[in-house]
């Protein structure tokens, strides 16, 4: 990862969060605040960087720290002063960037002047400007004041799109590092207008991807099937695969085995389902049996469907995937219970004994889909079982009968040196039951060194009105009392007060 927070490999990474590129931001702003001039966004900084890094300069400045003198450009672009804004703007090396994000002032005079320098600069510099501003200007044009600049970068790229070539022969998905090029996947020449679109179909921002995309699509000449699969393949945003795959399928050519190969292969659910959809089209229906036990919930509904449409019949195939001597998949069992038959029951009860995890727990969540009782015993049982998948379905199989329970036998569970999975499973049926039995386990949570389960059991201990009366004589108030000093660092002196008085002790 670099400086900007933006990870380096195209292909795979597609960036980080948008957490720690503002992070980014925020740090680089505090450098320059400290007289460090050079402390800017470097060229290729995400939108987030130089959102976070504006933000943070103003606020800083706006609170009254002093700032360096000389003040360089990139600080007097973010002062608070809007006469200094609008000065700065006509400094020769002012980066493009901050420029685009002043278009959006609440001054009218800072913000007239950037747009015209916008204007002058997309003239002079179009592909330079539209590369490295538009994932910005998407980002600014939801501002109160963003219409102009998301219009005006949006007509320049359609002009863009417009007089390159047509889009299938731009460059197909990036690879990884060392990867091959996919088959008949041209490269566009350099400097060309249609580079610019390229490079924005594999930009690491998902929005100037999604938006770059949607431009492509409209653009002049006919979608390539086997080019708009082969994105959507590769694409791991589930909105602009969803475009590519679209656009795949009502392409000529949509039919061959190769679009629908490619589809087969993705990795988003929602493509792989519609490559199972398009076998029939292919006239491949036959091929639906071999993805009924996909990983995904929706493959396995298509593949279904398929099967059916062909006259096969999907139920008696799970059955038979079950009953493998060579062992069942997960999936496969996953399915057998989606298929809904009640006949199905006692195989599904027996394969809760399995010995493979992954297949205790699809069989456990099938029982609970078909509202299949289970004898308690051996669902508390299975709250130490070995396998996390396994304790967790357990749990949500027992929250309907959590109120008769024993929650001695839950609390025994929440020992700190205990199995993560097992203190969690008991946390959620007492915290399910409610009352007393939910704040004890909570104060004994609220230092656990998982960072999830610490803080949903300080959260409940938070939430908790600490009235006697609400736990219905489960609970003295010497009890309650003794589980509000464990936990009083968790309150202000204020709170701890209130709940002190609530319980009738002496503040």
């Amino acid at each position: 990862m670099d400086r900007t927070g933006r990870g380096t490999g195209r292909g795979t990474g597609r960036g980080t969060g948008p957490g720690s590129d503002a992070a980014t931001g925020r740090a680089l702003a505090e450098e320059l605040l400290e007289g460090c001039a050079a402390a800017v966004p470097p060229p290729g900084a995400g939108p987030d960087v130089w959102l976070a890094f504006a933000e943070e300069v103003r606020s800083r400045a706006h609170g009254g720290r002093r700032l360096p003198v000389p003040a360089p450009p990139a600080l007097r672009l973010c002062h608070p002063r809007g006469w200094i804004r609008e000065a700065a703007l006509a400094e020769p090396d002012a980066p493009v960037e901050l420029v685009a994000v002043l278009t959006t002032d609440w001054a009218a005079p800072v913000r007239d002047r950037a747009r015209a320098l916008m204007e002058d600069t997309l003239r002079a510099r179009p592909e330079a400007t539209l590369r490295a501003v538009t994932p910005l200007a998407l980002r600014l044009g939801r501002r109160q004041r963003g219409d102009w600049i998301l219009e005006r970068f949006e007509d320049a790229l359609r002009r863009q799109a417009a007089a390159a070539a047509p889009w299938w022969h731009l460059p197909g998905p990036a690879a990884a590092p060392g990867s091959a090029t996919a088959p008949g996947s041209a490269t566009a020449p350099a400097g060309t207008t249609a580079r610019v679109l390229a490079e924005l179909l594999d930009c690491p921002d998902r929005q100037a991807r999604q938006f770059a995309v949607r431009l492509a699509l409209t653009g002049p000449g006919r979608a390539d099937a086997l080019e708009c699969a082969r994105r959507a393949a590769a694409e791991p945003d589930p909105a602009t695969a969803a475009l590519w795959t679209d656009t795949a399928l009502a392409a000529p050519g949509s039919e061959g085995d190769a679009v629908v190969d490619v589809l087969l292969g993705a990795r988003i659910p929602a493509v792989r389902a519609a490559g199972v959809t398009a076998l029939r089209r292919a006239g491949r229906a036959a091929e639906g049996a071999l993805h009924l036990a996909d990983s995904s919930g929706l493959v396995r509904a298509c593949a279904r469907w398929l099967v059916g449409q062909d006259g096969g019949d999907a139920h008696g195939h799970y059955r038979w995937l079950v009953c493998d001597p060579a062992g069942p998949s997960p999936y496969a069992v996953a399915g057998l219970a989606e298929c809904g038959r009640g006949e199905d029951t006692e195989l599904l009860r027996g394969l809760v004994a399995h010995p493979v995890g992954p297949v205790r727990a699809a069989a456990l969540a099938g029982l609970r889909r078909r509202e299949a009782v289970v004898e308690d015993s051996v669902l508390l049982a299975l709250l130490d079982d070995p396998a996390a998948s396994v304790a967790r379905e357990a749990s949500l199989a027992l929250l309907p009968a959590v109120r008769r329970l024993d929650p001695s036998y839950l609390a025994e569970r929440l020992n700190v040196r205990g199995p993560l999975h097992v203190r969690r499973a008991a946390f959620r049926l007492l915290r399910a039951r409610g009352g007393i039995h939910e704040l004890r386990a909570a104060v004994a949570l609220i230092d656990d060194w998982h960072p999830r389960t610490r803080t949903t059991a300080r959260t409940a201990v938070r939430a908790c009105q600490w009235h006697p009366a609400q736990f219905d004589g489960e609970a003295d108030t010497a009890e309650l009392a003794a589980l509000l000093k464990r936990s009083a660092k968790l309150f202000d002196d204020y709170g701890l007060g209130l709940r002190r008085g609530r319980l009738g002790l002496r503040t």
